[in-house]
């Protein structure tokens, strides 16, 4: 007598989490970002991710988002009782290597207004944690960080997109960009140096009492 013969269990189908999706977006790149990419790394079709994500701009949204978010943005110590300069230095190196570790997220923190409420929210932690910190004002700290965050944002982004790139230069990646590097140090050194002055002269028009 023939067994009954036994349907093959189906396996349940994978689970498509924000984290996941993060996750397989970070692993990809966000210059490289596609749906089917992105749903060939999770194992699903590109249109079940699309029950989770409504648009390519709004996946790269997502991940460029959870990327912020999962910046490990330097504290102000205590125990350390470093002063203020030696704060930003800290961060703007921070800032150097977040840049230089995600290619493409640039457009997604520089500007405001692509910016989401979770990274403005953790802007504004940052803002109120330097100003109790070091006891300067709400506003004072806004504008140092943000001064400090953008420019280095910027230059950060334009210094490691054209290392390698035309005109070829008769210099290895690497050492192209230890060159760069020492000079973005130095010109961010600089920056802070003259900020720090701005402030402490109120020379600033947002802090000026007349």
């Amino acid at each position: 007598m023939n067994s009954p013969q036994q349907t093959p269990a189906r396996g349940r189908p994978r689970t498509i989490t924000r984290e996941r999706i993060a996750d397989a977006g970070i692993a990809i790149g966000l210059p490289n970002i596609t749906f089917v990419g992105v749903a060939a790394a999770l194992g699903v079709s590109h249109m079940a991710l699309y029950k989770h994500v409504a648009s390519l701009e709004a996946l790269k949204h997502l991940v460029a988002e959870e990327i912020f978010s999962r910046w490990q943005i330097p504290r102000a110590s205590a125990a350390e009782r470093c002063d203020l300069k030696d704060y930003l230095i800290a961060f703007t190196e921070s800032v150097r290597a977040f840049v230089k570790a995600h290619p493409g997220l640039t457009p997604y923190v520089i500007r405001r207004v692509a910016a989401t409420q979770p990274m403005l929210d953790k802007i504004d932690e940052h803002q109120n944690h330097i100003a109790t910190a070091y006891g300067v004002s709400k506003e004072q700290a806004r504008w140092l960080l943000a001064t400090v965050a953008f420019h280095g944002i910027a230059v950060a982004d334009t210094m490691y997109s054209v290392a390698g790139r035309e005109p070829v230069v008769e210099a290895d990646r690497a050492a192209e960009e230890a060159e760069m590097e020492a000079e973005f140090t130095q010109g961010m050194h600089a920056l802070i140096v003259g900020a720090l002055l701005i402030l402490a002269e109120g020379s600033h028009p947002r802090f000026s009492n007349s």
